[in-house]
């Protein structure tokens, strides 16, 4: 009888600085009103793929989704207004592969089992950098990560970076150009440079 030639699985770990280093991360530094254009844009590159956009709240969710799905995109946003059999049923399509992009929150991706994901796409930030890493352990293996950064969250952006001990490399859309901001929206704070490079950095207008 021949001995099996099968190699040992290697293990998993699910520290920060193992996650980071499995994980190929990209930052796009953005302006809030032009986030959902952007996202439209990177995601023609992961049609087929198994996609999670993470957002900061209930109705930033159903904005976009509302949005990519007006962009001929196969999303759904799930999250605490919907039931737990919803949630579920939104889990088990996406397993499936029947549908490729979710929505949700923090909150909700915690809860809901996903497998095979390719791509987790932060819309937003966290305010702890230890959510950020959570969300990237749910890929298990290899997979990327977006994150969309305006310039209030360079406070977070630094602290995750920080953590991990190295910067993320920063990408910009050729394709993309800014819009005008809203006049109804708040002043922009004043923006500050990353840690350990003194410049600030511009988004392409």
């Amino acid at each position: 009888m021949s001995e099996s030639t099968d190699k040992p699985k290697e293990t998993i770990y699910y520290d920060q600085r193992s996650v980071a280093l499995r994980t190929t991360q990209t930052i796009y530094f953005a302006k809030e009103h032009d986030k959902a254009s952007i996202i439209a844009l990177l995601l023609n590159d992961y049609k087929k793929m198994q996609v999670v956009i993470v957002v900061k709240s209930k109705k930033k969710a159903d904005a976009l989704s509302q949005f990519l799905n007006s962009k001929e995109f196969n999303t759904t946003a799930i999250h605490g207004n919907h039931r737990e059999a919803q949630q579920k049923e939104v889990a088990t399509k996406f397993n499936l592969g029947t549908l490729n992009i979710i929505i949700t929150t923090d909150m909700i991706l915690k809860t809901l089992e996903l497998e095979n994901i390719k791509l987790i796409l932060n819309h937003d930030l966290p305010n702890d950098a230890q959510e950020y890493y959570n969300r990237l352990a749910l890929m298990k293996e290899l997979g990327s990560s977006i994150a969309l950064v305006n310039p209030e969250d360079e406070l977070f952006l630094s602290e995750i970076e920080h953590n991990m001990k190295q910067e993320i490399e920063e990408k910009i859309l050729e394709d993309f150009v800014a819009t005008e901001k809203p006049t109804h929206t708040k002043k922009d704070r004043k923006k500050k440079p990353r840690h350990k490079k003194n410049k600030v950095r511009k988004i392409k207008e």
